[in-house]
């Protein structure tokens, strides 16, 4: 395709994830079920630029003057992509694919050397931008915008099938190298927009299940289960089973651990996952068959808890779910997060743990969630997350260091983009009494 027919296929997508309020990527994929002649990289063009109109919004039509899908496309190619003005003028008249010849109002706009910095704007929808500044004070502007980059491609070396110096080197023609903060963790850095991530599950050392797809801060919130070799571990929100390899990594096969979701469609991929990873000490607890046993309450040393929620973490990742996000989905991921803890509590042992993980950023999600949760289980008690952390035995030698500012005042974490170069991820850790 030539940049013509992309620039016009861009505004075409983002115009149906505004009418349909769709998934931007069900837009994308519906945009190439009728566009069959789209080359893979032509695709991936598409996709980058979609992806990144939503990751820098505000800023964009702030500069733009608009919020249209052209002239969020034009402004994106413009001071994201850093296209000259000339070029997107080729481009956008160029015959029968292009767009349409720039208007006077957008050859103005996109004149000059502005930058997204200009815009003075925090990208994220009114509404949100009080829980933001509830979250980080006077860094709330700072720490939204760190949401509208781009994401790097976070591995996790898996200890069980690999040491982390051997899958590193593996992982040398797809240009990972060490992340920093674990040792067990590894970083492509984020790819051009127009071209493809790094095809990680292709590449052998994934097949052998030596590397598992995982951000840094979903790795690193594992982490606060703490030394739990030879445990008996309840992952209460399983899923697709990401944390659930990682705690098994961090047990080293040892104890036993538990996998259960409400979805029993969720924890369907976990099967093949723990298989590939090398894993087995975990049970899964389907839902669909006998789910979690009375025999198991009372007896987990550790619960972890990696509660449903809004995802406001991974903005940069999903950045169309931000603008599809409403105060009526809010509500019910924070009724949905007081039952899970409910649910999971009766599990923990006296003198066990909970571990309370979100990949939200919000308090209304996190602290709220565990100030009601304590109102009415008194015998729990927040307790500092770093001391586990270092104990956990992954952590690089100024792991803790990295992190410690990311400390709240309950000695939870809050980590960020703009704070660790992280998704945003909220861990608490929960004590139980005697």
């Amino acid at each position: 395709m030539r940049e013509s027919g992309k620039l016009a296929a861009a505004i075409e997508i983002l115009h149906d994830f505004e009418t349909r309020r769709v998934p931007v990527k069900t837009a994308i994929a519906d945009w190439g079920r009728h566009n069959r002649y789209a080359g893979s990289k032509d695709r991936a063009w598409i996709s980058g630029l979609c992806l990144d109109v939503l990751r820098r919004r505000m800023g964009v039509a702030a500069l733009m003057g608009a919020d249209t899908p052209r002239a969020l496309v034009l402004g994106a190619l413009r001071f994201m992509w850093k296209i000259p003005p000339e070029t997107l003028g080729e481009w956008a008249r160029e015959e029968p694919h292009g767009p349409g010849l720039l208007s006077k109002a957008e050859e103005a706009a996109l004149a000059g050397d502005k930058t997204l910095d200009d815009s003075r704007v925090a990208d994220v929808p009114d509404w949100v931008l009080p829980m933001m500044q509830r979250a980080f004070g006077d860094a709330a502007q700072k720490e939204a915008r760190a949401f509208g980059a781009r994401a790097s491609v976070d591995l996790r070396l898996n200890t069980l099938k690999a040491a982390p110096e051997k899958s590193l080197t593996a992982l040398k023609k797809i240009k990972a190298k060490k992340a920093g903060i674990l040792e067990t963790a590894a970083r492509i850095k984020a790819p051009d927009p127009s071209v493809k991530a790094p095809a990680v599950t292709v590449i052998p050392a994934f097949n052998k299940g030596w590397v598992e797809v995982q951000d840094l801060g979903s790795q690193i919130v594992t982490c606060a289960a703490g030394d739990i070799a030879g445990a008996q571990v309840l992952d209460y929100c399983a899923g697709g089973g990401g944390k659930t390899l990682a705690l098994a990594a961090l047990m080293n096969n040892t104890g036993q651990l538990y996998a259960y979701d409400r979805d029993a469609r969720r924890l369907k991929p976990l099967y093949h996952r723990a298989k590939r990873a090398g894993v087995r000490n975990v049970q899964v607890c389907n839902p669909a068959g006998d789910g979690l046993g009375d025999e198991l309450r009372g007896k987990m040393d550790v619960v972890f808890v990696d509660a449903p929620c809004t995802g406001s973490g991974t903005w940069r990742r999903h950045p169309d779910t931000k603008w599809r996000l409403s105060a009526q989905q809010l509500e019910r991921r924070m009724g949905e997060q007081d039952t899970v803890l409910a649910e999971a509590a009766p599990f923990v042992r006296p003198g066990g743990r909970l571990v309370y993980v979100t990949c939200s950023v919000f308090k209304e999600e996190n602290e709220d969630r565990l100030d009601a949760f304590l109102q009415n289980h008194k015998d729990f008690s927040l307790a500092p997350v770093l001391p586990a952390m270092e104990k956990c035995g992954v952590l690089a030698a100024d792991g803790a260091g990295l992190i410690a500012h990311c400390e709240t005042k309950d000695r939870a974490l809050r980590l960020s983009p703009a704070r660790v170069d992280t998704d945003g991820f909220f861990v608490a850790l929960l004590e139980k009494s005697e």
